[in-house]
Order: C-alpha cells, then structure tokens, then sequence
C-alpha cells in the first residue's frame, strides 16, 4: 500500500527530483506548483498522508497553505515539512509554531528527505 505525499514547489526540476525520489519507495506523488494548487489537491485526495510545503511559491506561501491546514480539522494533522531555500529563522519560528514535523533547507539530500518521509508516513 503506497502512502500519498503533496509535494507542492515552483520549481519544476527540485519537485521531479522529490517525485523521482519518492516514487522509487512506497509512494505515491501529486505534484503542484503553487499554493492554491496546494490546497485544492488536499479537497481532491483526502488520502494524503504528508505534504511538502515550498516556502517561496506564488499564490498561497507554503507557511500560508501550512497555516490553513492547521485551521481546517480535516488536515489539521496531516505531517508537513517545509522546504526552503532561505532558512530565515522567522520561517522557522512561524512553521514551529504552526506545528511543522520538520524544516529542510534547500539544497537538501534526497536520501535523508526520503528517510524522513518514510519515518513521518510510516511506510
């Protein structure tokens, strides 16, 4: 049984990446770019076991989309880590606070946010 991930990111070739990561475990990928397209994949799969959350992304920020799933009961506990390429100690104190399971900065080793994923999901 595969666990479903979010991976939301604008940047078309570190979100493959993940894909291509993820999808060579138990995984199953839906990818989107941009915050609003966060959120509407969490309406579409209530299947999803994890999201991956872009800080930098247009629309809704990953701490924004982080920040409405907190505030909604249906995801309210659905593990997010939060990906960065800045790694400002304010976005880490807002996803701290917003209940994050873990804050990775960019560029971040596939193997060890494989390892995470697993460890957060289970599988």
């Amino acid at each position: 049984m595969s666990a479903h991930v979010l991976v939301a990111d604008d940047e078309p070739h570190i979100a493959r990446i993940i894909q291509t990561k993820l999808e060579q475990g138990p995984f199953r990928v839906t990818l989107v770019h941009d915050g609003t397209a966060a959120l509407a994949a969490l309406e579409s799969y209530p299947d999803i076991k994890l999201v991956l959350l872009d800080v930098m992304m247009p629309g809704l920020s990953g701490l924004e989309v982080l920040e409405r799933m907190r505030a909604d009961s249906r995801w309210a506990n659905v593990p997010a880590v939060i990906l960065t390429a800045a790694g400002h100690d304010e976005q880490r104190d807002t996803a701290a606070r917003l209940g994050v399971q873990d804050f990775l900065t960019k560029p971040f080793s596939p193997k060890r946010l494989f390892a995470r994923v697993q460890e957060l999901t289970g599988a």
